[in-house]
């Protein structure tokens, strides 16, 4: 059996776990908002026609901050279509996923559904087809306590309170040629630097995400960035990283070591922003909002028949609704290790996304909600990642892939909280093949005992929990973890994810 060795040190820290690492996102896209999160006729549904059975499930998963309402779709939105009095809303063409938008659920009916989910608002704004100006006027109705039209509108429209939305995206993915309103590097970066300016004319605390890559694949990835940050370093606070994984050609292994794709990225968006602060002479430190990120089967979507036609624009169709194996759960959590492993600089990540659509979970019209295998690495990290990331120290095996060359066979991080005393350790094992025996040194931690343990791994990596079987995967104990004269020893079983608690 191959052996790899850790040391957990409370004083190697990386940065303090802020709680927007644990974001989530909301897209009218799909079967997302509507017979996702709002479906009034569901059984489970509330008076205001939002689905029990999927907010008890958003409070397990631990979510934080969401943002909302896009994704492409921000950028041909009309943020006034989703405000005041239902019935006269007017309905319109998304063309972003050629379909229909109701406009049923809008700002005041989603950040009720936030209130009840115990998640905060992070907005973004249309720069694709609008500009500064609406973007302005978005701000003002939200969060303006009154005596100005928009914020009148506001109070007139069933909110006395403002929403307060702290956190707000400048656009969405205008690198990518499949945005309305794509722009060049330096066209977008003067507008989002002018309507950053004018937002903090209105409240200069807000915290301002500007839109970077839409992944390193892109052919513009890295000078994007650099130039992007040249028009508004001094004017925002976070840059966006997306990031999307698959698996392609049936090469597990190499799938299985994406998050040392995610390690690069995340390394290369910081040293692009730092370069631009140095030669700006500037302290300040840009941070990264890695608010798009997930196992996403792109390439299927792409090769499925598209929904087409003048007159064809459905309301809320199936679309991106990926059924995740046990092995897009142990690559999900190796991302999660990933963003808790640079919890200095990321800032905030959003997991695309929630219900449905690349979704942990999953719903029927008029039947059960359930979880995907990726539901649990997700809402056990939240749950125990508190107070630091811990830099551990890592002696393990290596292998090679077709994609990353030599890669690690164990990827792990830790946690820990001083306030508390707890910890935990977040391992995963890449191998297809054998299991890996794994001691952690945690003399540093004192004298601690293991509180509880969760492994996620199948004898079928390709197992999912699916309409006819919800609870076919789910994690279980590790009964090998075990402490002894300050080592704790765990063993991984192939293609797993793993984590432990201490206490």
């Amino acid at each position: 059996m191959p052996e790899a060795r850790l040391t957990v040190d409370p004083d190697s820290v990386v940065g303090p776990i802020r709680r927007e690492l644990f974001g989530g996102f909301v897209e009218h896209l799909g079967r997302h908002v509507y017979d996702g999160i709002y479906e009034p006729g569901h059984p489970s549904a509330d008076d205001e026609g939002f689905r029990g059975d999927v907010i008890a499930l958003m409070k397990e998963l631990g979510v934080s901050t969401i943002r909302y309402p896009g994704g492409n779709f921000v950028s041909g939105f009309r943020w006034e279509d989703s405000v005041g009095p239902v019935r006269e809303r007017p309905s319109r063409l998304d063309l972003a996923w050629h379909s229909t938008e109701s406009n049923e659920v809008g700002l005041h009916e989603f950040h009720g559904w936030l209130d009840k989910v115990g998640s905060d608002l992070m907005m973004a704004v249309n720069l694709g087809t609008r500009g500064t100006l609406e973007a302005l006027d978005l701000l003002e109705y939200a969060n303006i306590r009154g005596g100005t039209a928009l914020s009148d509108q506001r109070v007139a429209n069933g909110r006395t309170e403002p929403f307060n939305v702290r956190m707000w995206c400048l656009g969405n993915e205008m690198d990518g040629p499949w945005q309305l309103g794509h722009r060049s590097a330096d066209d977008y970066g003067k507008l989002a630097s002018q309507t950053a300016k004018g937002m903090r004319q209105i409240d200069p605390d807000l915290q301002l995400v500007v839109c970077g890559s839409s992944g390193a694949h892109m052919p513009t990835f890295g000078e994007w960035e650099r130039v992007v940050l040249t028009h508004t370093y001094d004017d925002v606070d976070l840059i966006s990283c997306h990031a999307y994984y698959e698996e392609r050609n049936g090469d597990l292994q190499s799938f299985l070591a994406s998050a040392v794709d995610m390690d690069g990225f995340i390394d290369t968006v910081i040293a692009t922003a730092d370069h631009v602060g140095a030669v700006r002479g500037s302290k300040k430190k840009i941070d990264i909002s890695f608010d798009e990120w997930n196992v996403w089967y792109i390439e299927r979507f792409h090769n499925e028949d598209r929904i087409a036609g003048i007159d064809n624009w459905p309301t809320a169709p199936r679309l991106l609704e990926d059924i995740y194996s046990v092995a897009d759960a142990v690559v999900f959590g190796s991302l999660m290790i990933s963003l808790l492993k640079h919890a200095d600089r990321v800032a905030s990540a959003s997991l695309a996304q929630l219900v449905n659509v690349i979704a942990p979970i999953m719903t029927e019209p008029g039947g059960p909600a359930w979880r995907q295998t990726t539901f649990y690495p997700f809402a056990i990290t939240s749950r125990l990642a508190r107070g630091d990331a811990l830099r551990v120290r890592l002696d393990t095996p290596t292998y090679e892939t077709a994609a990353y060359g030599e890669v690690p066979l164990v990827d792990a991080v830790a946690t820990r909280d001083p306030e508390t005393g707890q910890s935990a350790v977040f391992l995963v094992n890449r191998s297809v093949e054998e299991a890996v025996q794994v001691t952690v040194a945690i003399s540093g931690l004192g004298d601690v005992s293991v509180i509880e343990t969760h492994t996620l791994a199948d004898a079928d990596v390709y197992a999912k929990n699916t309409l006819d079987d919800v609870e076919r995967v789910a994690p279980r104990a590790n009964d090998s973890a075990a402490i002894s004269d300050g080592v704790l020893h765990v063993t991984l079983p192939p293609v797993s994810w793993t984590a432990v608690a201490l206490g």
